[in-house]
């Protein structure tokens, strides 16, 4: 999906019911890594060449650090790893809390602490271009998930659908700095909001 919206596909990933699946890697945002034709190991591609099935780009050596060889190993990995991989590592990540490993976290952290993200009801709501607005519900807890899909400012009306005259929205988690809500959404971003009654 691109480096822009890798974050609103870790939302979405962790939002959304069933068990979420992460492939090494996805968890600092790497890319498709380049391997080269003498490098393919997967037997899959090898029987099957040139069809792009290969799942070697999904199996490359997990980058730990900037040190020789990101840290996974003393001697050259069997796969290369990917090419910003001093820069792109968990070390590098794991220092900044507007990294893409910090959302992770926070997501899995949220998702261990709210039911209404593991086992709660999903209900779609309409919204505008690009946005994608559900709710998730279990016992009294109501989050609802707002994404924006795209590459401009959208606007965020959840009054439509809900009762927002009688509820605040408080934002629990944001793929971009935290803020308080308003009637948008920020490109690529996306928010997961806690409804309470108004006081």
């Amino acid at each position: 999906v691109g480096e822009a919206q890798a974050r609103i596909a870790a939302m979405l990933l962790m939002t959304l019911r069933g068990t979420p699946t992460l492939y090494q890697g996805d968890e600092i945002g790497i890319g498709d890594v380049q391997i080269a034709s003498d490098q393919v190991c997967d037997p899959q591609h090898l029987n099957q060449p040139g069809l792009g099935i290969g799942r070697d780009r999904s199996r490359t050596p997990m980058p730990w650090d900037a040190s020789a060889n990101a840290g996974f190993s003393t001697v050259d990995p069997w796969l290369p790893l990917n090419e910003d991989w001093q820069s792109r590592n968990v070390a590098a990540q794991d220092r900044s809390s507007n990294s893409l490993l910090s959302l992770y976290r926070s997501l899995l952290a949220l998702r261990r602490s709210h039911d209404a993200l593991a086992i709660g009801d999903v209900t779609l709501f309409e919204a505008t271009e690009d946005v994608l607005v559900y709710q998730r519900r279990h016992a009294d807890e109501c989050l609802i998930i707002a994404l924006n899909l795209g590459d401009k400012t959208r606007p965020l009306s959840l009054s439509q659908s809900l009762p927002t005259d009688t509820c605040d929205a408080e934002v629990l988690c944001s793929t971009l700095a935290k803020r308080s809500m308003d009637d948008t959404l920020a490109p690529n971003e996306g928010v997961v909001l806690r409804l309470r009654e108004k006081r």
